[in-house]
């Protein structure tokens, strides 16, 4: 017999309280299943694709290695965070002016990690942000169109708020 835990996650801001799960779930299980979030996608399942990265405390991370308990009292976010009364914000914008998405299954990943990134480096270089769209897999766009989006929305924050560089 599975044991079961009364867990609470506050996710895109918003408590669940009462969630009653396997001790064994994970939190892109628990996301998808429990709280209907299907943004975060599963891949992989061993922490390798990046399908379900997701920030936790602000920093990206793979929902499929961190059990549901484990994020219990601390902030996560999903793809569904990003966009606001309906629209997209400027990393979605960027990623379809630049072509950053094809069959779309990677993206969510790919925007939650380069959400997390952008947040911690806003002045990171091209090198840098090839380097960490490297640690998520992309089998349609060749990556090229991924770091350009991701590039595109940071000179845009930059000069947002009025630094050039």
């Amino acid at each position: 017999m599975t044991e079961k835990l009364l867990i609470s996650l506050t996710v895109n801001g918003r408590r669940h309280d009462d969630l009653v799960i396997e001790s064994r779930y994970t939190l892109v299980d628990v996301l998808r299943h429990h709280l209907g979030l299907t943004g975060t996608h599963v891949g992989c399942e061993h922490g390798v694709c990046g399908a379900c990265t997701v920030l936790l405390d602000g920093a990206p991370v793979r929902a499929c290695l961190i059990f549901a308990a484990q994020a219990e009292g601390r902030d996560i976010r999903t793809v569904e965070s990003l966009s606001h009364d309906g629209g997209l914000n400027d990393l979605q914008r960027a990623f379809s002016a630049c072509h950053g998405l094809q069959c779309g299954f990677c993206t969510p990943g790919f925007l939650m990690l380069a959400e997390g990134f952008l947040a911690g480096r806003p002045d990171a270089t091209r090198e840098e942000i090839r380097e960490v769209v490297s640690s998520n897999l992309c089998r349609c766009t060749g990556y090229q169109s991924i770091v350009d989006a991701i590039e595109r929305c940071a000179r845009e924050r930059r000069e947002a708020r009025g630094d050039a560089r």
